[in-house]
């Protein structure tokens, strides 16, 4: 839209019934706080600023705030305090200041995360910078919910009120369209109704609502955009509201999924917390659960109950069920045609390359594993640097940490270590060399030697274990 645009979300409220220290709008849905989903779609509309009104919490909303990507990236974000919080109307009058008179205020509500930008551009075309716009929705049951009041009967007939169910006689109260929480209007028109609320009502607070019996008096359209998708404008006040809503949104992200053609078990069972980016053919089974960044390659294959956050997997691995991957800051990539546990977890910096294979109860962090190094079970990689072909046996680790600073091991192309050894970094292993099961390796070990370090075995004959003394 030519026609400047500034949104104002409403963030203030306590949330009671979340019974929660924790401000409402910093409850998450889809790993993210309801607030940041609300700032994501304000930045597709290409507003001029956010003006964020709150009250409960409000150190701790602004301070989140600041942390929130995607939303809050690009778009100019104030605060407004409302405090205290004496209704809907009050809580837009705090954000006056901040707001231009040659613009469109976009009102919205920073507990209803699900509402799309296509359905805010539609509002924004109906308000035009001339009407009072509101975003309305028919529902079954609309108990608790203000009713569009017409002029009419017919669907397109002129909106004349709108009337909060605490205050509205029976009539009013078998209207089944409600609104939405949600408005556009011009905001020089804006500052002049704002200045003409009181609370003369049932709860005794200043409505934002009432600005539509000022706009009909003063002669502007008050037009209203009703939609039949109930979630776009579904707000959380509870913990069950909240669930209902998380199932909604992973349900339509499966979808998505489902439509760029990856294959899920269950669609009802799996769970994002961020981005997933899928290749072709790519399969993943049932009780998975991506959070941050993750990079599904071509044919990739995720087994049941894996945990993947923060990874690039490439094209044809396969992660075995019950795995966990958490790459957080650092990252994690498993290489093309790499296979991952089951039972198997790759901490941040793990790097996999082409065809490696990590088994279950291997751990892996802050090391690279060159093509085709296996480490097939019971062993812990950390601060390493493995080569090729090198295979690491059942029980050995890597002694990384001195009690102050962490040292890295060098592992070399083709080295064979044996079970049950311990290499105390720093360390280098070299090429070809090979390290006795049960040994533990303080010195670094040449290309293409046996090393072997333990004590030597020592047998008694005709030794009898101590016997239990007879009780009493």
């Amino acid at each position: 839209m030519s026609i400047p645009l500034d949104v104002v979300i409403m963030a203030a409220g306590k949330g009671t019934r979340m019974k929660s220290s924790l401000p409402k709008v910093l409850h998450r849905l889809g790993g993210r706080a309801l607030l940041a989903h609300v700032l994501d779609c304000a930045s597709r509309l290409a507003a001029r600023q956010a003006v964020i009104i709150t009250g409960h919490g409000a150190l701790q909303v602004e301070a989140a705030c600041a942390g929130m990507a995607g939303g809050a990236a690009g778009l100019g974000v104030t605060f407004a305090r409302q405090e205290p919080q004496l209704g809907t109307g009050h809580a837009v009058q705090q954000a006056l200041p901040f707001l231009q008179d040659d613009g469109i205020t976009l009102v919205l509500s920073g507990d209803v995360p699900l509402t799309q930008a296509a359905t805010l551009q539609a509002l924004l075309a109906q308000c035009a910078g001339q009407r009072l716009a509101l975003l309305t929705l028919n529902m079954a049951d609309p108990a608790g919910y203000g009713r569009i009041v017409r002029a009419g009967a017919q669907p397109s007939s002129q909106v004349r009120a709108i009337v909060e169910h605490k205050d509205a006689s029976d009539a009013e109260r078998a209207i089944h369209e409600i609104y939405s929480g949600i408005m556009a209007v011009p905001t020089r028109l804006l500052r002049r109704w704002l200045a003409r609320l009181d609370n003369q009502n049932a709860q005794a607070e200043y409505y934002l609502t009432d600005i539509v019996k000022f706009a009909v008096a003063d002669g502007v359209a008050v037009v209203a955009h009703q939609i039949t998708d109930a979630p776009q404008v579904a707000g959380v006040n509870s913990p069950v509201q909240l669930a209902e809503l998380e199932r909604v949104y992973q349900q339509r992200l499966a979808v998505g999924l489902m439509e760029q053609g990856v294959r899920l078990a269950d669609p009802a069972r799996i769970d994002l917390r961020g981005t997933l980016d899928c290749g072709q053919d790519v399969e993943i089974d049932v009780n998975c659960l991506f959070e941050g960044r993750v990079s599904l390659g071509d044919g990739v294959r995720i087994g049941a109950n894996c945990v993947i956050a923060n990874a690039v997997i490439e094209a044809g691995a396969v992660i075995h069920p019950f795995s966990h991957i958490e790459g957080e800051a650092l990252g994690v990539t498993v290489g093309q045609g790499a296979l991952v546990g089951p039972f198997a977890r790759l901490r941040p910096g793990a790097r996999l390359g082409a065809e490696v294979h990590i088994g279950n109860f291997v751990e892996v962090k802050n090391s690279t594993l060159a093509r085709g190094a296996k480490a097939n079970h019971l062993a812990y990689l950390g601060d390493c640097s493995v080569g090729e072909r090198v295979n690491y046996g059942a029980g050995s680790i890597t002694a990384n940490y001195d009690g102050a600073n962490k040292h890295r091991t060098v592992i070399e192309a083709d080295a064979h270590i044996g079970s049950n050894c311990v290499l105390v970094a720093p360390l280098t292993i070299g090429a070809g060399a090979t390290v006795g099961g049960g040994s533990t390796i303080t010195q670094e070990v040449p290309a293409g030697v046996l090393s072997v370090a333990r004590g030597k075995q020592v047998n008694i004959a005709n030794w009898a274990r101590p016997a239990k003394k007879p009780k009493g």
